[in-house]
């Protein structure tokens, strides 16, 4: 019996050191979540596969994350490369690592050009509701940014507040994409009039 292919798309977490990537990577592939005292720290990229059900269609989302190696060069080129989707992290306690989002947005549009890119403020729970980054000034970003931002989230992975939402969210939108770029490709070519060489003209029919 024939085997459904199932989409695969890439999907990359971005942002400083400290913001809390590899703890909504953790979140995403089993749900845990460690304290910074009790972290192993592991260097190198890692990657994990979800598959999520979007009206019908299966899709795979694989996660990867830097490992705390986002300041190594040499690890630039592998880690963008064929990202389907980016999500841009900073922490809703540190204004600092909001402040040099563009830095690594840049990255994103250099290295993976055609990835959709997301927005995610996370450690929502340390904020006691007063962020340090405020609604207005992520509105600025976004609008700053030129509409590269499709979505912004708020989570925890503390609590996993959000974390679901935002993957589901995410392969939903990334559905409806490729669903609107497949039909773009097999737009029915007899809808287009292929018109031949000048001299088959008669003068009558000439437009010019």
């Amino acid at each position: 019996m024939a085997t459904t292919r199932i989409p695969e798309q890439k999907v990359i977490l971005c942002g400083e050191y400290g913001v809390g990537k590899s703890s909504i990577f953790r979140r995403f592939a089993n749900n845990t979540f460690v304290t910074r005292s009790d972290r192993q720290s592991t260097l190198g990229l890692d990657h994990y596969d979800k598959i999520y059900k979007v009206e019908n269609k299966n899709i795979k989302l694989q996660l990867w994350d830097t490992g705390g190696m986002e300041r190594v060069a040499s690890i630039t080129s592998s880690y963008y490369k064929f990202a389907e989707a980016a999500i841009l992290v900073f922490s809703l306690d540190n204004p600092a690592s909001f402040h040099v989002l563009s830095q690594h947005l840049l990255d994103i549009v250099t290295y993976a050009e055609n990835a959709k890119i997301f927005l995610c403020g996370n450690k929502e729970d340390l904020v006691n509701n007063v962020s340090q980054v405020s609604e207005s000034e992520i509105e600025s970003f976004c609008e700053q940014c030129h509409n590269l931002i499709n979505t912004t989230y708020k989570t925890s992975c503390k609590t996993g507040v959000g974390i679901d939402e935002m993957f589901e969210d995410i392969a939903y939108q990334l559905v409806q994409s490729n669903r609107s770029r497949i039909e773009l490709q097999s737009m029915d070519s007899s809808s287009f009039k292929i018109v031949g060489p000048a001299e088959n003209f008669d003068d009558d029919s000439c437009l010019c």
